[in-house]
């Protein structure tokens, strides 16, 4: 690598109360191994975001073994993680079990943060009585992230049945109208329920962030 290649923020979260993390997606194993030690040197603890099995593989024995990877979000917690602090604040409603892998992208991202969130998963409006089934659970939860594919029809019917903050992430699940996540997203723009804040498609990770930063106006250190 050459010098200059990367310049880690790590006094970011004294800035805006969020940590830096590192999206590996376009990155080379040198740059993230080369990011890591440097992270290592400090004792500096790293969220690592859409790093894929073999990349992770590919990594160094000695990074590999400081990093708690979990395959299905394609997130890593490298070096020291932040103790819990929070808990019963954010559930994370996923209308699918193909919706799973965005949801834990965003409760790996919160859980980095120390705010443990509780996942409610496969409740899509397709079986109406499975959100029903479910519905006083979510409702005690300040802040619910909705996570939905295809037509996205979860959004707008838990938007109507819960007075929570809701942070709505389409995805890029859904046949050939789904468009890769771009009619999940036109729904979720388009809700009848009013007040929704919609995220960019698949990014679980940014509707965590934007769920962090409501919490650090109450309750977060």
């Amino acid at each position: 690598m050459t010098d200059g290649e990367f310049i880690f923020d790590y006094a970011r979260r004294q800035r805006m109360g969020l940590d830096e993390s590192v999206f590996c997606d376009g990155k080379s194993i040198e740059q993230i191994a080369a990011i890591l030690t440097d992270a290592e040197k400090v004792d500096a603890g790293l969220l690592l975001t859409r790093l894929d099995a073999s990349l992770f593989a590919s990594l160094p024995e000695k990074l590999r073994d400081r990093a708690d990877y979990h395959a299905l979000s394609r997130t890593a917690f490298f070096g020291p993680v932040r103790a819990v602090a929070s808990t019963g604040m954010v559930a994370i409603v996923a209308a699918g079990t193909s919706d799973t892998p965005v949801a834990y992208e965003a409760a790996r991202t919160l859980r980095h943060a120390g705010v443990e969130a509780t996942l409610v998963a496969d409740v899509g409006v397709a079986g109406l009585w499975r959100l029903t089934n479910r519905i006083e659970e979510i409702r005690r939860y300040p802040i619910i992230i909705a996570v939905a594919g295809m037509d996205a029809a979860l959004a707008s019917v838990l938007g109507g049945l819960v007075s929570s903050v809701m942070i709505c992430v389409p995805t890029s699940v859904g046949y050939g109208a789904a468009d890769h996540g771009r009619t999940a997203l036109g729904a979720m723009l388009s809700s009848c329920a009013s007040g929704l804040t919609v995220c960019n498609i698949d990014n679980g990770y940014g509707a965590a962030c934007a769920a962090l930063r409501i919490l650090n106006t109450m309750i977060i250190p």
